[in-house]
């Protein structure tokens, strides 16, 4: 008489993604991201084409916009300068976030990201990681807009405690509004159409707004619209620190808004991410 043994259950091997996947504290997080920041930074160093748009642009824009519009406008060039100068900042500051997203979706594209899913990494890090490195950009940019606009006879009111408030506006509303373009880079399907989108984005928050024309020369319902955008509010704040070294409501509803844009586009930003992956 033979005996049949009851057949061993297969044993079931350990989700090697979500052993290393543990809850990662504050301090891992940010010295993570800090981590994926000096990735990022290495990687620009290769690539210093990714440098043009903060360097060539801010030149070409603040000249071009101030010879053309500048007698139209304001009379002459150097009575539009203290009105188009902060506009090019948040201009450059949106084209500079809007990279963000590019790239982002081109490391996606190429892979690079399915590395750090086997990682015992928070998973904001890679995301946060290369945002944290742009601050470098749009420093550069902050700096050479208003050196060029200082060589083409701008005399911010404000001195020097007033230019350096009005740029570091204008590097934190590029990173809160960076959030908003990652989360277009993880959703998008590719590098292009993150292009395509971000620049039907970036449009009409920048020509829509009064960087570059005083709201009362505006049709009521088009000036009604500026008057809400945030990037007006950007620009007007920089307007008031830069100009006359004054901290306006301005100030406020700009740093309110970039609260906002942040509150709302990390999170999902995050969680598109985690789908990914």
């Amino acid at each position: 008489m033979t005996t049949t043994t009851a057949p061993t259950a297969p044993r079931v091997l350990p989700d090697r993604v979500a052993a290393t996947s543990p809850h990662v504290s504050l301090r891992g997080t940010i010295s993570q991201t800090l981590t994926m920041a000096w990735r990022a930074t290495k990687k620009m160093r290769r690539n210093p084409e990714q440098f043009f748009d903060v360097t060539l642009q801010p030149i070409l824009f603040t000249a071009m916009f101030a010879f053309i519009f500048g007698g139209a406008i304001s009379g002459d060039v150097a009575s539009y300068l203290p009105l188009m100068i902060p506009g090019i900042l948040a201009q450059t500051a949106l084209t500079t976030s809007m990279a963000t997203g590019v790239q982002l979706r081109e490391d996606m594209d190429k892979g690079v990201f399915d590395r750090f899913k086997s990682l015992p990494i928070a998973r904001i890090a890679p995301l946060a990681g290369p945002m944290v490195a742009d601050l470098l950009r749009y420093t550069i940019a902050a700096t050479i807009t208003f050196g060029m606009g200082i060589l083409m006879g701008y005399r911010p009111g404000g001195g020097v405690l007033g230019v350096l408030a009005g740029g570091l506006l204008v590097v934190i509303a590029g990173w809160s509004l960076a959030w908003a373009f990652t989360w277009v880079g993880t959703v998008a399907r590719s590098a292009q159409s993150v292009q395509g989108i971000s620049m039907m984005i970036m449009f009409p928050l920048t020509f829509l707004s009064n960087a570059f024309v005083p709201v009362e020369t505006l049709p009521d319902w088009l000036a009604a619209f500026v008057r809400v955008n945030p990037v007006s509010h950007v620009v007007s704040a920089v307007r008031d620190l830069a100009n006359t070294a004054t901290v306006s409501a301005e100030v406020g509803w700009a740093l309110l808004g970039c609260a906002v844009v942040v509150a709302i586009f990390a999170p999902l930003s995050v969680r598109s991410y985690q789908r990914k992956m």
